[in-house]
């Protein structure tokens, strides 16, 4: 699968989960939401795929993929695991996360269980890193340190004084309007694409 180009005819399901992709960051950016009309199909569809790759397995192989739909589900359930903890703490809105379940499902059974984890775990780390410079660019051009550091201070007090992750959750939510907010589905696709370009040696 690496050994060829990403955008190749045999990679067809990497195309698609690309432009799904492509098109959540460019809808978060524009409204700052990823609707449950573009995620919930894009996981609908990943263990579809999974589903039809377990039917037609053959030679360790299904029809457009290594991974059947138990590799599908486990994608789903990774790429959720990863972002509840930044989603509960106020980092991301519900439609980031489940936008990472549907590329989770798709790269689960396109790259198998094994494969696919490596790829949407290091695909998130990048993404994270993207979100990191673009938000500390942001609080370089605006200059409010105090502000963000006190919206700092008030994560980690929640964190350690709250009962769980729904009270943390509550809490987050009631600051977020005072937040300058960053459309976190964009860094999430520039490193998700990112990553996907760089295991295929940046061949198209």
């Amino acid at each position: 699968m690496f050994d060829k180009p990403l955008l190749s005819p045999d990679n067809w399901p990497i195309v698609v989960i690309c432009i799904g992709m492509l098109a959540a960051a460019i809808i978060d950016w524009w409204k700052f939401k990823v609707p449950n009309k573009l995620t919930f199909p894009l996981i609908l569809t990943g263990w579809a795929l999974g589903l039809a790759n377990t039917i037609t397995w053959n030679d360790g192989a299904g029809i457009a993929g290594a991974g059947g739909i138990g590799a599908a589900l486990f994608g789903t359930f990774l790429g959720c695991a990863l972002l509840i903890p930044v989603y509960a703490i106020g980092g991301m809105g519900a439609g980031d996360v489940k936008m990472t379940m549907g590329f989770g499902s798709w790269i689960g059974a396109f790259y198998g269980i094994e494969t696919g984890a490596d790829v949407i775990f290091w695909a998130f780390c990048a993404g994270v890193i993207v979100g990191g410079i673009i938000g500390l660019g942001m609080i370089l051009a605006r200059g409010q340190f105090r502000q963000n550091a006190q919206h700092l201070r008030e994560i980690m007090g929640d964190m350690f004084k709250s009962s769980g992750i729904s009270e943390i959750a509550d809490k987050a939510n009631n600051r977020r309007p005072r937040w300058h907010r960053l459309p976190y589905g964009v860094p999430l696709c520039i490193g998700f694409l990112g990553y996907l370009m760089y295991i295929h040696n940046f061949n198209f």
